[in-house]
């Protein structure tokens, strides 16, 4: 249970930092909700690649790929919903 909370809370911190790191202009409590999808999105595409976190780090550099991609997404996605 407490490495859920742990995870949660890289996941988060991994939202921030991927919002810093893609310079996006969103909110930060909307980067923290991407980061909170990238993590669980990098966690599942590093497991297909037959990646491992067994750490802190580990954990955090997948989410932190994870929240890029998201991002990266979300600017592909958006605009055509904005019209």
């Amino acid at each position: 249970m407490f490495w859920w909370i742990v995870k949660i809370a890289l996941w988060a911190l991994a939202g921030f930092g991927a919002s810093r790191l893609m310079k996006s202009g969103e909110g930060m409590i909307w980067n923290i909700v991407l980061g909170l999808i990238g993590g669980v999105v990098g966690s599942a595409v590093a497991s297909l690649i037959g990646l491992k976190s067994t750490n802190v780090v580990g954990t955090l550099l997948i989410s932190l790929g994870g929240a890029c991609l998201v991002i990266y997404l979300y600017r592909i996605i958006a605009p055509k919903f904005k019209k």
